[in-house]
């Protein structure tokens, strides 16, 4: 089965055309960050306008890539769910004119799921524990199979992604921050500056990076920083807010007892993220992360699952799905 998947939750324009669900044929992504870095974040209202200009040529060039006619495509597969309404907007409302124009069958898909199995594409052990740590999202999940993720906790505030953005505005780094922070990083000494970890009192393994921003906001105000200050800064910031992740994903896997450990999102392309896992994660705790170039927002993932979901739940009716902004998801009751 040939899925084409169409991804414009946010800032890119991205489709590719995956074959039962995990044979990657195509995976063509636009990016935006030239458009956005003048803003330092993306602006909503031009992220829409990019992804109407984007979509078609993406389209085409993800059909070449797979040596394929759109009259062979068998499924269409869209990020419906959370995202930008606007942007969401474009990749649905394209989706749902395709699969009509040709009678192809249509299924929505959740944009965090999709993040997670791109991990387990090739690998699926259950159950398992799934991590997204991206520009928009920080939570955990109880992954049951390939279609049924659980949700256990979340940030309360900014995602991981967005706070290292808005470290590097205060650090007067381009946009995106996270490669930007993580390169300065290497060279700073991370025990500079002792920035305490969030601790959410009503939700103990629910993530918190905004009083973490707040941290490096005050460390910086009325001093005249060295280039070695701001390394020593982005490696304290860096190194809280990744073992915070860490320490609090690796707990949570202890207690449901579960061998197999899946992260996604932007983030997970952090190397010091990846040693810290390396470094503290049991050696029976097996760890799975995104393919390269799979870990920023694709349409291969979406495709993916899009390929599981229709193969357990079959089509989305096309006059029934609307683009929504927040993630239609349970929250899993889970006791320390």
């Amino acid at each position: 089965m040939y899925v084409l998947g169409i991804e414009t939750s946010c800032d890119e324009t991205a489709i590719s055309v995956v074959k039962d669900g995990n044979e990657v044929l195509s995976n063509v992504i636009f990016s935006q960050e030239k458009i956005h870095e003048a803003f330092g974040g993306v602006f909503p209202e031009l992220a829409s306008r990019s992804h109407l200009e984007a979509i078609l040529p993406a389209l085409e060039k993800a059909l070449s890539d797979a040596s394929l006619s759109l009259q062979q495509i068998d499924l269409i597969a869209v990020a419906a769910h959370p995202g930008l309404m606007g942007s969401l907007l474009m990749g649905v409302t394209a989706s749902k004119a395709l699969a009509f124009a040709l009678d192809k069958p249509f299924v929505a898909v959740n944009h965090i799921e999709a993040h997670l199995y791109v991990s387990l594409m090739k690998e699926p052990s259950f159950p398992a524990l799934g991590l997204v740590v991206s520009g928009g999202h920080t939570s955990l999940y109880h992954i049951t199979d390939e279609t049924t993720y659980n949700l256990i906790s979340q940030t309360v505030d900014d995602a991981i992604g967005e706070a290292f953005d808005k470290v590097a505005r205060l650090l007067e780094l381009p946009y995106p921050g996270g490669p930007h922070v993580e390169a300065l990083a290497k060279t700073g000494d991370p025990k500079r500056y002792p920035f305490k970890e969030a601790f959410v009192k009503q939700d103990p393994l629910a993530f918190s990076f905004s009083g973490l921003k707040t941290q490096v906001f005050y460390a910086l105000q009325g001093k005249e920083l060295s280039e070695q200050d701001r390394a020593d800064l982005a490696a304290s910031f860096q190194e809280t807010a990744l073992q915070m992740v860490v320490k609090k994903s690796l707990k949570v896997a202890k207690n449901l007892d579960t061998k197999s450990l899946y992260i996604g999102g932007g983030v997970s392309a952090n190397k010091r993220l990846r040693e810290l896992f390396t470094q503290e994660s049991p050696l029976d705790l097996k760890i799975f992360w995104p393919p390269k170039g799979l870990s920023i927002d694709n349409g291969a993932m979406i495709a993916g699952l899009g390929y599981h979901l229709y193969k357990k739940k079959g089509a989305s009716d096309l006059f029934d799905v609307s683009p929504e902004p927040t993630s239609r998801i349970k929250h899993l009751s889970f006791s320390e």
